[in-house]
């Protein structure tokens, strides 16, 4: 019986207010752009399957994060239940960059002791003119972050794809491989879902899997 989803994985996204986080979100799982967005008070969902190989499909739960300070509170009890997620900064604002570790050490702090995997986006890639970071060291502090960097622009839908296709890849290969690891009291991947209990992405594709009911 095929797999609705063999792996669950749940994403935060980050960064400072206005740098794109909800209109990113909205043309990945919507395929819309709104020139208008409302600020996200405390905490907004998002969700979407995508398949990663013919057959295997994960899906994704994603939490998009207020930017602004006195959502903090709300936003941090969303951190320990996730395996990762996209950490944003806008290629327009030098001071979104700026504040880049201090996101990243935000979240390793509510994430310990797992495991957690981001891809550093730099986002609004559209607007050349008002540029103020380059590539070169947006790359520089991917490298130094220990994550993968890519531009996007959500009004474009440049490489809004490719930011969530790259993240979902990484979790997966390293959940196949055994560094990340499903767990009961945690909420960041979970197993695979059909009709019955499925216990790995090998059973939840295997031709002529049987109901154990």
């Amino acid at each position: 019986m095929e797999a609705i989803w063999i792996y669950q994985f749940r994403l935060i996204v980050i960064g400072d207010s206005t740098v794109g986080k909800s209109c990113l979100l909205r043309r990945f799982t919507e395929g819309r752009f709104t020139d208008v967005s409302d600020p996200t008070v405390g905490v907004d969902f998002f969700a979407r399957l995508i398949e990663i190989e013919p057959g295997k499909r994960i899906k994704l739960q994603l939490w998009d994060t207020a930017g602004q300070e006195r959502f903090r509170s709300i936003t941090r009890a969303y951190y320990r239940n996730s395996v990762g997620g996209l950490l944003i900064f806008d290629l327009t604002n030098r001071r979104s960059f700026q504040h880049l570790k201090n996101w990243l050490d935000e979240a390793k702090m509510h994430m310990q002791p797992y495991q957690i995997v981001f891809l550093l986006v730099g986002h609004k890639c559209d607007l050349t003119n008002l540029r103020q970071v380059s590539r070169e060291e947006a790359e520089q502090t991917a490298l130094a972050f220990g994550m993968k960097y890519i531009e996007t622009s959500a009004k474009d839908g440049v490489n809004v794809e490719e930011s969530f296709n790259i993240l979902t890849r990484d979790i997966y290969e390293r959940v196949r491989n055994g560094d990340i690891t499903i767990q009961e009291d945690w909420e960041g991947v979970k197993s695979g879902f059909v009709p019955n209990v499925v216990h790995s992405s090998e059973e939840a594709v295997k031709p002529g899997r049987k109901c154990p009911c």
